[in-house]
């Protein structure tokens, strides 16, 4: 499983930012699943296409959209930058 740290370490940035992107202020109590689109549209602007969503990713700056999400598979990647992973908080990451 991929942890926050892997998506930092990636994506060149601090753990915290990447937090704060996925979970806000606040983190996602561990018993409440979440959809990926819904956690992840909470900080980052989402757009349908077709079976899944884009954004430019909060990780890096860019122009077009290479941040894409995947309700059916529960995770995001991007394109961009390499960082990837789901919407599980990092408590839930051993």
């Amino acid at each position: 499983m991929v942890t926050v740290y892997d998506i930092a370490r990636q994506a060149g940035v601090s753990t915290a930012t990447v937090s704060r992107v996925l979970h806000g202020s606040s983190l996602v109590r561990p018993e409440t699943r979440q959809r990926v689109v819904d956690v992840i549209e909470r900080r980052v602007p989402l757009k349908k296409a077709g079976r899944e969503w884009t954004a430019c990713c909060p990780f890096h700056n860019e122009r077009t959209p290479s941040f894409y999400v995947s309700p059916a598979k529960q995770f995001f990647h991007c394109f961009g930058c390499g960082a990837h992973g789901d919407a599980a908080p990092p408590q839930r990451r051993q």
